[in-house]
């Protein structure tokens, strides 16, 4: 077996800190190297090259991304400075050394109103500048290179980083009451999944490039998400759905991003969770 040398950019988010911690299980021998920020920024052109040459990858997996939904909307030109141009550059240097990219995109590359299972081919349409941004990498990616998999996820939680799981975790000590709110419908996704997924495909060795939803099984509101968060927890608080517009947020988040998971389960091979099943999970490591 050829001993395969993988690149994770963002090194320090969840998704990374996943992928680092199923290593020794899913990580047939290949070699990883993690790189955070202060390792390798990713929107200097000249240093992404010189961090590349030394490594020499197989893959790239690229988990470095602007992530701030709201904040993008007053920080637009950092959103596409990480989101789009420097996967740009990513895409072309992986072209130029045959380097097999595994790009990580989002469901907000979607308007979120059309309440049917979201499939690869659905029409893009992008609400805000996170959204627009994450979709102008990833045409990038596809102008750039043809050895890429572009997979777009949502709803990410871990038992690292700061997501939604640890918030409600947080106010749920903090609180006697919560309003959360139940008419934005997705699924959410555990990283851990996502990482094994991502394992997945570099050991498959596969030529099926293109662009691949994944997120957990099921589907749920917020309201549905937190509820099930303080029931696996055993937290008793009050909790309240809402409506989007008790909560208005700069950026409208879509109202429906269930995304069909068929094309990847069908090239891969792979069972994918339940999204309680991988909740559960991940509360228990949280609270080992």
């Amino acid at each position: 077996m050829m001993v395969k040398k993988i690149l994770v950019t963002g090194g320090n988010g969840q998704l990374s800190n996943c992928i680092k911690a199923l290593e020794h299980h899913y990580g047939g021998g290949h070699i990883y190297t993690y790189l955070s920020s202060t390792d390798l920024d990713i929107t200097n052109e000249s240093n992404l090259k010189k961090v590349c040459d030394h490594y020499q990858p197989h893959y790239i997996v690229n988990c470095a991304a602007y992530t701030a939904v709201d904040k993008a909307e007053t920080d637009s030109e950092n959103t596409f400075a990480v989101n789009a141009r420097a996967v740009g550059n990513i895409a072309a240097m992986c072209s130029e050394r045959n380097i097999t990219l595994i790009h990580i995109s989002t469901d907000f590359v979607f308007e979120g109103i059309i309440p049917v299972p979201l499939t690869e081919e659905e029409e893009t349409v992008p609400t805000g500048v996170y959204g627009k941004s994450k979709l102008e990498g990833e045409k990038l990616v596809k102008q750039k290179m043809q050895n890429y998999f572009i997979l777009r996820t949502s709803w990410l939680y871990s038992e690292y980083q700061n997501n939604f799981l640890k918030t409600m975790l947080r106010l749920g000590a903090e609180r006697d009451e919560l309003s959360v709110v139940y008419d934005q419908v997705g699924t959410p996704t555990y990283a851990g999944d996502l990482a094994e997924t991502i394992f997945c495909i570099i050991k498959s060795d596969s030529d099926k490039y293109g662009i691949y939803h994944y997120s957990n099984e099921g589907v749920s509101s917020w309201y549905d998400f937190a509820f099930e968060i303080f029931r696996l927890s055993n937290i008793k608080i009050d909790l309240r759905p809402i409506t989007s517009d008790y909560y208005p947020t700069p950026v409208k988040r879509p109202a429906y991003s269930v995304m069909s998971k068929a094309k990847i389960k069908n090239t891969f091979g792979i069972e994918i969770p339940h999204w309680t099943t991988s909740l559960e999970k991940c509360i228990k490591k949280i609270n080992l």
